[in-house]
């Protein structure tokens, strides 16, 4: 089984991981999206009893995969918080010293659910390039460029009725050259993709070319 997945953008390769997350191996960039970071303590201000282990899982998932590819930087796709009802003392403190852990600079593009928030030592950017890469919250196609975002939390519906299935996915739509990344948080649900998106599918630790054109554009290949 495959735990990653090479995509070329004219020439300039992306490896979309089993862990949710894209490795750009070029500039030793980690790209997740959609961590919603407090959103058990949002829900519980709500009055809805929700287990607080979801932070702890997520962050720790980051701080392992980033300890095995050692990378520059870290870039958050948006929605590293849920809300800020959400952003205790407690999680401030994670936040402050998860660079430390990581070891490398991280960086935040604001999202929608980042917006009106304020978290010290990590500004809200604005959506920008990255080499070959546009790279934002919300889908933001530009000419020339392949767009990698979050906020779509794609997932793959497979099978009908109780033998219904639905599993995280990378979501690629040609037309609009736009890659959408699974959301890295536990505790974040997901939304069907369009019809005609080319997949590849994360489960079990593998991730699956699925609804490809033929030739299909991508190279599995085991991590290193």
């Amino acid at each position: 089984m495959n735990d990653v997945a090479l995509v070329h953008w004219h020439g300039e390769p992306l490896e979309l991981l089993a862990d949710r997350a894209i490795w750009d191996p070029c500039r030793r960039t980690l790209l997740v999206a959609d961590l919603h970071l407090g959103k058990a303590e949002t829900f519980q201000a709500a009055g809805i009893p929700l287990p607080s282990d979801g932070d702890h899982d997520t962050v720790n998932a980051l701080i392992t995969l980033a300890a095995r590819l050692a990378p520059d930087q870290v870039i958050v796709l948006g929605d590293l918080i849920h809300s800020r009802l959400g952003l205790t003392g407690d999680l401030r403190q994670k936040l402050a010293v998860l660079p430390e852990l990581l070891g490398c600079p991280l960086r935040l593009i604001g999202g929608n659910h980042d917006r009106g928030s304020w978290i010290a030592g990590l500004a809200q950017e604005p959506a920008q390039p990255l080499g070959p890469w546009w790279l934002s919250h919300e889908p933001d196609p530009r000419a020339g460029c392949l767009n990698l975002c979050g906020h779509l939390h794609p997932v793959a519906v497979l099978g009908r009725g109780n033998n219904r299935v639905r599993t995280p996915c990378f979501s690629l739509d040609r037309q609009q050259t736009r890659l959408a990344l699974p959301s890295f948080g536990r505790l974040t649900g997901g939304h069907p993709c369009s019809q005609g998106d080319h997949l590849w599918l994360v489960a079990d630790r593998a991730i699956v070319a699925w609804n490809q054109p033929s030739p299909h554009p991508v190279t599995p290949r085991q991590a290193a």
